[in-house]
């Protein structure tokens, strides 16, 4: 294979799976806390559009990160209200959520842009850019040490190390801590944690304040790295490929990073298919090539939600003993 092509597939695999190791992170801290969490999708667009809409008004990238997080966030301790605090469906609350952000983001969008539920492209000062822009240049006489690191590995932005660096933060946080302890306690039983002095409500609104962050950064990414602008569901299933990936990782942050990365693999390789002939099939249709991704996370789902062990307690409302 051409050292070309396998950088070129390597760039791809990292930009793409960026936006789903923030998101299978995020779903982590939840589920691992005791609450199921479907919203995933709809935080990332909910963020997406914030993003989109202060980057464009205001000329900042700091300040359109912020609001996106600060709105995911606050979707999060929606979903908290409703199911730690209430002890409502966390399924139907998650849902729920998926539902209100693809049709309020589009609402909106057709208010205050006028644009059919898009946004203007945020300026490109607003987008983030590559953290090392003359590496790749810099290794290009290199043979395949300049097309593998150069352009595979060094030509991106600080976002995709940060999604990396934070796999290992949350490994850390979870099993080398004693938040982390407790976290994982109260996802398997909740009675024992209460029963030792700690707030199950509190340890659970913890998480899903970490849970928005994450969601945030996910959903920002979709405009500040790969669109410029927002375009109505630019989700587009993420955040189900993400719980895909929580799945298959079996609530673990390193094997969900694999998973993500495979699920990045196929939709940079996707990309190449296309007008591809392959032998005895032909041209493979484009519609075939979109949905490997989509087909893989069906499989995933179908093969390894029965084999996984959830926490014991997940999606399980608290009911605190008197």
């Amino acid at each position: 294979m051409d050292e070309t092509l396998i950088g070129a597939l390597i760039a791809s695999t990292l930009r793409v799976a960026t936006p789903l190791i923030l998101c299978a992170l995020a779903g982590l801290l939840a589920e691992r806390s005791g609450v199921v969490d479907l919203g995933l999708e709809g935080k990332m667009l909910f963020a997406a559009f914030t993003a989109a809409a202060s980057g464009a008004v205001f000329g900042s990238m700091p300040l359109a990160l912020l609001l996106a997080i600060g709105v995911s966030v606050a979707v999060s301790w929606l979903h908290g209200f409703a199911c730690v605090s209430h002890r409502g469906d966390q399924v139907v609350s998650g849902m729920a959520i998926d539902i209100m952000a693809a049709g309020l983001t589009v609402v909106l969008g057709i208010a205050w842009f006028h644009q059919g539920g898009q946004t203007p492209p945020v300026s490109d000062a607003v987008r983030l850019h590559a953290l090392w822009p003359g590496a790749a240049a810099a290794l290009h006489g290199v043979p395949l040490v300049g097309a593998i690191v150069g352009d595979g590995l060094l030509s991106h932005n600080l976002m995709v190390y940060v999604s990396l660096l934070l796999v290992g933060a949350v490994w850390w946080l979870l099993y080398r801590t004693r938040f982390g302890l407790r976290l994982r306690a109260v996802g398997e039983n909740p009675h024992m944690v209460d029963a030792a002095g700690v707030s199950v409500v509190r340890l659970r609104y913890a998480a899903l304040t970490l849970n928005g962050v994450l969601c945030g950064l996910a959903g920002s990414y979709l405009v500040l790295a790969q669109n410029a602008s927002f375009a109505p569901n630019m989700t587009a299933g993420r955040g189900y490929m993400a719980l895909a990936a929580m799945i298959f990782g079996n609530w673990r942050p390193v094997p969900a990073l694999i998973a993500c990365l495979l699920f990045g693999f196929l939709d940079a390789a996707a990309i190449r298919l296309q007008g591809v002939s392959l032998p005895g099939i032909g041209e493979v249709p484009v519609q075939a090539i979109q949905a490997l991704p989509y087909l893989l996370t069906v499989i995933l789902l179908a093969g390894f939600v029965g084999r996984s062990v959830a926490p014991q307690a997940l999606g399980r409302p608290y009911l605190k003993e008197r």
